[in-house]
């Protein structure tokens, strides 16, 4: 009788600190996700900056409309497709019929999820700037959020038992692939589609720089996403209280330190291989050492992470110089390696630094290979949907706009208007 007596007040005990850690991880999810909405800003910024001054105020309108349209199409379809009910076509998705799916329960997920799925979608925006159209755009914009991430998104992150990559045992725990490599690569094929800037390639084959017209609001852009992934990546423990608390500091540590030792290495690397340090390449760096620490950022210690950013943060200047100059590929920001690349890159990596299961730690290469697998499949499923949607609008409404239009700029011909009120050459 003692015993049971004792007991009933330890139960009560208990199920309050449930409670209360419930109730905080809920409130760390919409703060992450907060954050995480405050990145579509740094995403502007860094476009912006990167690139041509007559052309600002559509990027601005391209990533403000990837948020709108995103929170639409996300909440009406997309989320069905994947966290809904029962997996259709062999697993390929879920089942999309159960539209507006959310409860009051979910919220706070589906406002965390949906801030993520537009910043796969607003990745695109930077490789195409400055000669894409603005109604073709949106159309990509809307079957990304509402289709092609939501798809291969349902392949791990409900993490149960229909999703066939998580049955397999692949980590990505805030998205390198999903999110960021499929973002990535959806850029690649819609930058090849739509061709390079005027005068990017000469007839003799050599490639000329266009320079962006503000680095400040590049550098500013790259600090707010920086600070953006401290949710995106924290947020991803999707708890807290107890050790989730833990956990959540050793994410957020893992992804500073990946942070700063990609800029190191790409400031390095180019001051080695250019004779003086680079700062596009630098900031860069740093985007990419975070891309690449967001798959790993909860199954790495602190030198997993720093060997991540720092691989990452070499491999990316070599990315976007061979993709420039190899493939000629024109991609004014470097989106197609920071967050193609590196997000493929670090998705692998996983495999050799997971300190349970990683090559590096006796766990052989059975999960180095299920990171390949993971993170080629989604690659592949991103690329094969981009180029058919783009290819149709490609073929029927156009994706380029004119030579006239581009020259000129795509604020005046696409908006009527000018990012700032002086006129501006470049």
């Amino acid at each position: 009788m003692a015993n049971m007596l004792l007991q009933e007040p330890a139960d009560a005990v208990q199920a309050a600190v449930d409670a209360v850690n419930a109730d905080l991880g809920i409130l760390w999810i919409i703060i992450a996700a907060i954050l995480v909405f405050f990145m579509q800003a740094g995403f502007t910024l860094v476009e912006t900056g990167f690139t041509s001054a007559k052309n600002a105020g559509n990027i601005i309108m391209k990533n403000f409309m990837d948020l709108a349209v995103g929170s639409l199409m996300f909440w009406v379809v997309g989320y069905s497709i994947m966290y809904g009910g029962e997996t259709i076509l062999g697993g390929f998705m879920r089942d999309p019929l159960d539209l507006a799916f959310f409860s009051e329960d979910d919220w706070h997920n589906l406002f965390f999820q949906t801030v993520f799925c537009a910043t796969a979608a607003t990745i695109v925006s930077g490789a195409v700037a400055g000669r894409f159209k603005f109604s073709s755009y949106l159309i990509i914009s809307a079957v990304l959020t509402t289709f092609i991430y939501p798809v291969s998104g349902s392949w791990l992150w409900p993490f149960d038992d229909q999703a066939w990559l998580n049955n397999l045992g692949f980590i990505d725990f805030a998205g390198s692939t999903i999110v960021h490599a499929v973002g990535g690569f959806a850029a690649l094929v819609a930058a090849k589609l739509v061709g390079p800037r005027i005068g990017k390639y000469g007839p003799d084959g050599k490639v000329n720089a266009i320079p962006g017209h503000n680095l400040v609001l590049g550098a500013l852009g790259v600090f707010i996403l920086w600070l953006g992934w401290f949710g995106f990546n924290g947020g991803s423990q999707l708890a807290f209280g107890g050790d989730d608390s833990i956990a959540v500091g050793s994410v957020i540590i893992n992804t500073n330190l990946a942070a700063a030792l990609g800029g190191i290495a790409a400031l390095f690397f180019t001051w080695i291989k250019y004779g003086k340090p680079d700062i596009s390449m630098t900031l860069n760096g740093a985007l990419a050492g975070l891309v690449g620490i967001t798959a790993g950022c909860g199954n790495v210690d602190a030198f997993g992470s720093v060997a991540i950013g720092l691989i990452s943060g070499i491999v990316v200047v070599l990315s976007i110089e061979f993709i420039d100059k190899k493939l000629k590929i024109d991609d004014p920001v470097g989106a197609i390696s920071v967050h193609g690349v590196c997000g493929f890159l670090g998705t692998v990596l996983v495999g050799v630094f997971a300190t349970e299961g990683g090559v590096l730690y006796g766990g052989g290469f059975g999960q180095l290979g299920v990171q390949f697998l993971g993170s080629i499949s989604m690659i592949a499923w991103a690329i094969v949907a981009t180029f058919i949607v783009l290819f149709i609008v490609k073929k029927t409404i156009g994706i380029r706009v004119s030579e006239k239009e581009e020259l000129e700029g795509l604020d005046a011909h696409e908006h009527g208007t000018t990012a700032y009120n002086f006129e501006v050459d470049e």
